[in-house]
């Protein structure tokens, strides 16, 4: 009987993993990339991060396609980090989650994965399984575009990135934490 209720509670631990709000793959694209060697270097430092499981590469719109590892917590700042230490930077990240009855609406905040997401420029949804949503924060767009973004939101965190007075309500959370801003 001990085997069999061990074993149930085994399986409710795999099917709740399975059914996990996680980050499943996402789409980077770098700027700056002018040959095979810039490439091969923005690839060589990518996979070094923990959890990558592979890298698709597309040289003619220079852009990877890094596939997580299921169930490892994903750092959005560190995928730009590793694009930046190889000598280049971010033009666009698209990253796909999977949700589970999530509901968003213009300016709000969700946790989602481990992180606090301020979806921008969306209208009232329910997210339902896996979906594409683009960071838009600083160093993950271009210039010309973050400054648009801007202009569609009053809230402070956009502009810097972290948590302000304008999240605490939404999240019951101190400031200085770590706000990704995304739209669908």
């Amino acid at each position: 009987m001990k085997a069999i209720i061990i074993a149930l509670t085994l399986l409710a631990g795999v099917q709740f993993s399975a059914n996990a709000q996680q980050y499943k793959k996402a789409s980077l694209q770098a700027a700056g990339l002018t040959c095979a060697m810039c490439s091969n270097a923005t690839f060589k430092s990518l996979k070094t991060l923990p959890f990558v499981d592979k890298i698709d590469t597309d040289l003619n719109n220079t852009t990877f396609v890094l596939h997580f590892k299921p169930g490892s917590a994903v750092d959005l700042d560190q995928l730009k980090n590793k694009v930046e230490n190889a000598g280049f930077s971010v033009a666009k990240l698209t990253v796909t989650a999977s949700f589970n009855k999530v509901k968003v609406e213009n300016d709000t905040h969700i946790n989602f994965a481990g992180n606090t997401l301020h979806f921008m420029n969306v209208k009232p949804q329910v997210l339902e399984g896996d979906k594409d949503i683009t960071v838009i924060d600083k160093d993950f767009i271009p210039a010309k575009s973050f400054k648009s973004y801007s202009a569609k939101t009053t809230m402070p965190c956009y502009k810097t990135g972290v948590m302000a007075d304008c999240c605490k309500p939404a999240q019951g959370a101190a400031t200085e934490k770590r706000v990704y801003h995304v739209t669908i």
